[in-house]
């Protein structure tokens, strides 16, 4: 999970009103349970000490969600609702609405999309459609690619002229297939796609599966379901997608798992280059250390308090070093709410862990490392150049 949308909450100073509201179980006709709930929860926020104005903004924003989503997340400050996230998960009725020092984030982790960001091309000889699923839930096209559409048909004819009528079929295809496999590098580094879903003809889908650039070849699968034509069945590809996103997923987190236990432990030919632990996490979120932060839910150490101030790099672990941090009024806030913000604003990866009944890591979270630790010292590793 990347958290880079999460960017207007990064710098803006606090407190902040956050509200997780279930939107699945209302109605499209149901006004009047929606501006319930939404009143419910400006009320909470208000007994929690959050200014008049800042309630109202919720109040208004809540009362006007898309209820197709199954939720949303509404982070205000100032008067003023910042960011509205659609959620793909429904968080509890009644909404969760807490006023605090920071964004609370924490539960972005519960009911936000946990899936790789991935990108979709349904591919025939004439172009690819090309759409995207994201960070909120949702598929939305992102482009559509036009090859040439002639010579497009071969004949079973022998004679020369026929011959090099084939060829000509032939090298159409071969730049139609360079061409979507262009765009579709361009349109998945521009998205930060995770993973690519080749859909459509099985010939033009291996044609351009060759010819990808090898880092986005090794990100891809292909599925024989989905067309181009009028009348594909889009539920078979929908399927077909969310079962790659799910076992993409698991095996990248099953992959930085393993690192992590095998990086925690200096060798003779690696460093420390993995941490658990709120105390050595701060350090590293800090020190914009941390790479890919990991967090297993319901682990005791998310709730637990640190320090902070108003930039996302200014946090530690206990009061007495507070000073440090160059804000003159440093405020407790919830360790996975802190670092979470931490990793946001330095573009780190966050991978949640399932398993609650697991113990490591050790308090629910750790992280792999940018560059390592010397002697499992926190400022004895060198940057690297650059």
């Amino acid at each position: 999970m990347n958290l880079g949308f999460l960017t207007p909450l990064l710098h803006q100073p606090g407190p902040w009103a956050s509200v997780y509201f279930n939107t699945s179980e209302i109605a499209e006709d149901a006004v009047e349970q929606l501006h319930l709930q939404a009143r419910a929860a400006g009320d909470q926020l208000a007994a929690q000490g959050a200014d008049q104005a800042t309630c109202r903004a919720v109040y208004e924003t809540l009362s006007d969600l898309d209820r197709e989503e199954a939720g949303h997340a509404v982070f205000a400050s100032g008067g003023r609702v910042v960011l509205d996230v659609p959620l793909t998960a429904a968080p509890p009725s009644p909404p969760i609405s807490e006023w605090a020092p920071l964004p609370r984030l924490g539960p972005m982790l519960d009911f936000g999309e946990r899936r790789p960001p991935t990108l979709i091309a349904t591919i025939d000889r004439k172009g690819a459609d090309v759409s995207f699923h994201g960070s909120h839930g949702r598929t939305h096209p992102v482009d559509e690619v036009r090859g040439q559409d002639w010579p497009i048909h071969r004949t079973g004819k022998a004679d020369w002229s026929e011959r090099h009528f084939q060829l000509s079929v032939e090298n159409t295809w071969e730049e139609n297939a360079a061409l979507i496999a262009k765009a579709l590098a361009d349109d998945a580094a521009a998205k930060g796609a995770e993973l690519l879903v080749l859909a459509g003809d099985a010939r033009e889908r291996r044609a351009v599966h060759d010819k990808l650039p090898q880092p986005l070849r090794a990100i891809t699968v292909e599925t024989e379901h989905g067309a181009r034509a009028a009348g594909s069945d889009a539920g078979l590809l929908a399927a077909s997608v969310d079962d790659a996103r799910i076992r993409t997923g698991e095996r990248h987190t099953a992959d930085l798992l393993d690192r992590f236990l095998a990086g925690r432990v200096a060798t003779d030919e690696r460093e420390v280059d993995a941490v658990e632990g709120v105390p050595a996490l701060v350090d590293a979120a800090r020190e914009h250390r941390i790479d890919t932060l990991l967090v297993r839910l319901g682990g005791p150490d998310l709730h637990r308090d640190v320090w902070v101030g108003d930039d996302p790099d200014q946090l530690s672990a206990r009061r007495s070093e507070s000073k440090y941090l160059g804000d003159p009024s440093p405020v407790a806030a919830r360790a996975d709410d802190a670092l979470l913000r931490s990793v946001a604003a330095t573009d780190a990866e966050v991978v949640v862990l399932v398993d609650e009944s697991a113990e490591l890591p050790a308090g629910g979270m750790g992280a792999l490392l940018r560059w390592p630790y010397r002697d499992g010292v926190p400022d004895g590793g060198h940057r690297p150049p650059g």
